[in-house]
């Protein structure tokens, strides 16, 4: 998801800095998946635990998601 279709999601279509902004002062980061939110031009965008941490975590769910059980 990017920050504008967070900001649509909650009704604030013109307030994506302030998502971003909100995303970023995350206090559960690791609880409340915020590094799911990118840019809307598909790039990472920032992330407070930085950005590999970042990359290493969506790497990580991809490779959990395409296991087969």
């Amino acid at each position: 998801m990017t920050y504008q279709e967070l900001a649509q999601r909650i009704n604030r279509p013109t307030a994506i800095r302030a998502v971003a902004s909100a995303v970023g002062r995350n206090p559960w980061m690791m609880v409340v998946p915020c590094h799911r939110v990118i840019r809307t031009d598909h790039t990472m965008g920032g992330y407070r635990g930085g950005l590999p941490l970042k990359t290493a975590l969506l790497k990580m769910e991809n490779t959990l998601t395409t296991l087969a059980f």
